[in-house]
């Protein structure tokens, strides 16, 4: 018989599991905090959206439009986790993929990282994120993982296909141009996304 959908072993999630999420982005937002990261927007509202990608509330409100490409780390993550630790269960996988996801919302919020989207994207005006914009960003990664564990194969292909069309025609921008920019700068690339 040929399948067609997730193939995961039924080793079910945990209170402990999700104990250790919850745990791995609390240490990462007292980490933000202590780096010196607004806990909220400057602004003095706190938004579920903000639709706005060149608005300073970029990246400060609880969710925008790169919310979805934390989604597609979850994916992501999912996959190679599932064929490089095939012995670990579905709970330590998402506790890793968390992990690492944490990690990188704590590196890109350094000076380094900041400095370097300023440097070679489009945005300019980037100044970090907010601790609520990195806490919920980790939630969409989970939240990616657990449709990748879940889902057919076929269905997280096409999610993450779906999700990069919809961000590159919405704000040209989407996850694969954002590392594609990030190591390897294109002016061209540029230029489009700035609109000209």
């Amino acid at each position: 018989m040929i399948r067609t959908g997730n193939t995961e072993p039924t080793s079910p999630l945990t209170w402990r599991h999700g104990l250790g999420v919850v745990l791995i982005i609390a240490i990462a937002a007292l980490t933000l905090h202590l780096m010196g990261r607004l806990d909220t927007c400057a602004c003095g509202t706190v938004k579920l959206w903000q639709g706005n990608v060149h608005s300073p509330e970029n990246s400060q409100q609880i969710t925008d439009w790169y919310t979805p490409t934390h989604v597609l780390h979850g994916l992501l993550f999912y996959l190679a986790l599932r064929y490089l630790t095939p012995r670990w269960s579905l709970g330590t996988r998402l506790l890793a993929a968390t992990a690492v996801e944490a990690g990188w919302e704590i590196l890109e919020n350094t000076d380094f990282i900041i400095e370097r989207y300023r440097e070679v994207t489009i945005s300019l005006g980037y100044y970090g994120d907010t601790v609520i914009n990195s806490a919920f960003d980790i939630v969409a990664m989970v939240a990616g993982f657990l449709i990748a564990a879940r889902a057919p194969v076929w269905l997280s292909i096409a999610l993450f296909i779906a999700i990069e069309t919809v961000l590159a025609l919405a704000i040209r921008d989407n996850l694969t141009l954002n590392i594609l920019m990030l190591i390897w700068p294109i002016k061209a690339i540029k230029a489009w996304q700035a609109g000209s």
